[in-house]
């Protein structure tokens, strides 16, 4: 999977997280894929409801060391 941009919202709560990745996904082009990195466990359901919402595909989720990474494909 090629990843276009990374977005490090660490240390960052609700809604900081949700905010960054909108303004992220929008320098993005139709295609491309972000990758985001929280710490905040609300974050699992709060990114992947706005993904759907947005339109957005959430192509994959992980947790390493409390980290969450999201990778999401523009739509």
């Amino acid at each position: 999977m090629e990843i276009n941009k990374v977005l490090d919202a660490k240390g960052l709560s609700c809604p900081m997280p949700i905010v960054r990745t909108k303004k992220a996904m929008d320098t993005l082009e139709s295609g491309q894929i972000l990758e985001v990195q929280v710490t905040d466990k609300g974050a699992l359901a709060d990114l992947t409801a706005w993904t759907a919402a947005a339109g957005h595909t959430l192509l994959d989720h992980k947790e390493e060391a409390d980290v969450l990474t999201f990778y999401i494909k523009k739509s």
